[in-house]
């Protein structure tokens, strides 16, 4: 059965850094686009950063710099590093993914299928 699981989230310093990782199994890696997005309370999921398997990219304007997205198509999994963490990066994050073949498809949370249970970043002093 198709699974997503999340790993890695909870309690950083704002300055510091945390590594997210995600986990699939249970369908073909190759042909789906794997995201991470992320919802704080009170407002909408957003994209974070996405990729394919072919090695494109994304990450939204308000991370860019500080937010990195690997991918390994071996392993099956696709890693978000978070560096100068922000009070404002406090969010659940969410793995998610769609089969799309190698085409990169938006960054968007409502063209994404399948998503993980998610795990909650804190950043506070």
């Amino acid at each position: 059965q198709e699974q997503l699981v999340e790993s890695g989230g909870g309690l950083g310093q704002p300055g510091g850094s945390l590594r997210l990782s995600c986990a699939a199994s249970g369908f073909n890696f190759d042909d789906y686009n794997i995201g991470w997005f992320r919802q704080a309370p009170g407002n909408e999921r957003e994209g974070v950063s996405c990729s394919n398997s072919g090695g494109s990219t994304s990450v939204a304007p308000s991370v860019l710099g500080r937010f990195f997205i690997s991918r390994d198509n071996a392993k099956n999994t696709v890693d978000l590093q978070i560096t100068d963490l922000r009070p404002e990066d406090t969010a659940v994050y969410y793995c998610a993914a769609k089969k799309s073949g190698r085409v990169f498809i938006p960054c968007e949370p409502h063209i994404y299928d399948q998503w993980g249970q998610g795990t909650q970043v804190t950043v506070s002093s």
